[in-house]
């Protein structure tokens, strides 16, 4: 009997040791002291890190689907909070509401029409890969890449012209300010259609564009459409800090190459390039 009473003692320890924490995908956080909400620095200087949206905390919270199965259909329904303290913590740290961007469900035009082609991938990347020549001292003149956020244009309304919302304190910006000239690459992987085709990123038939061309900053009488394009797909930009002196880039286009199908690329004239349409 004695031995029994023990073990139930130690169990009993246990539970009260564990009651303060809550389980969020097999990691424990202590939820139950407010000195974690009160010390949380929520600096202009420390926002960025700090620059998503409740996805993010979503994603740490709650396995993804592919994990849980299509059985469930609403993982908030699986782990929910246990304290008031943790919707304290998140509404002040991810204080950046996600607000919703129009998708589309188009499908990619025929691969022969490689002008329409290339205006789809443009319009319907959210993100690309740009690559500059670097200033940084290590990499000096050699190719450095980094990702960015694009539009050229609201969903409904594509220019062929690609808008950037850029700030001085990027390493990118330093290497445009020595050499202006940039490639742009995207691929159509970004979207469903290449998952949904079992097209590996590399295959040719999963098309990529690169766009080569000169960065240069946003005229003040585009600005207002290039904040439009800018904003429209990526609303939580209009709330970055201020202090980072954000500002509106374009790349004028000198090359377009094309890879959308097997035998060769394909180099599109600005001129069609420029009349082809993506929707």
């Amino acid at each position: 009997m004695k031995a029994t009473y023990f073990y139930l003692a130690v169990f009993a320890n246990i539970l009260c040791l564990c009651q303060n924490y809550t389980l969020r995908s097999s990691v424990s956080w202590a939820v139950s002291s407010n000195d974690v909400v009160e010390d949380a620095d929520l600096s202009e200087e420390v926002a960025p890190a700090l620059l998503v949206d409740g996805a993010g905390l979503w994603k740490q919270a709650y396995p993804s689907s592919s994990v849980l199965g299509d059985s469930v259909e609403n993982p908030g329904e699986l782990v929910k909070p246990e304290s008031e303290n943790v919707a304290q913590l998140s509404s002040r740290l991810f204080s950046y509401r996600l607000e919703k961007v129009k998708s589309t469900s188009s499908t990619p035009p025929p691969h022969q029409e490689t002008a329409r082609t290339a205006r789809y991938i443009a319009h319907y990347s959210d993100w690309g890969h740009l690559a500059t020549i670097s200033t940084q001292d290590k990499i000096k003149g050699l190719p450095f890449g980094n990702i960015f956020s694009v539009s050229d244009g609201p969903l409904d309304n594509s220019t062929g012209v690609l808008y950037f919302y850029v700030t001085p304190m990027d390493n990118t910006v330093t290497d445009l300010k020595s050499n202006p000239y940039a490639s742009l690459t995207f691929s159509e992987a970004e979207g469903e259609f290449c998952r949904q085709m079992m097209y590996d990123p590399e295959d040719p038939r999963c098309a990529r564009l690169t766009l080569t061309g000169k960065m240069v900053e946003v005229a003040p009488e585009e600005l207002a459409f290039a904040k439009e394009a800018m904003f429209s797909r990526h609303p939580v930009m209009a709330k970055w800090p201020v202090g980072h002196k954000w500002f509106f880039m374009k790349l004028e286009l000198i090359q377009v190459w094309l890879q959308d199908w097997v035998g060769g690329i394909s180099l599109i004239p600005l001129e069609e390039y420029f009349k082809a349409t993506p929707f």
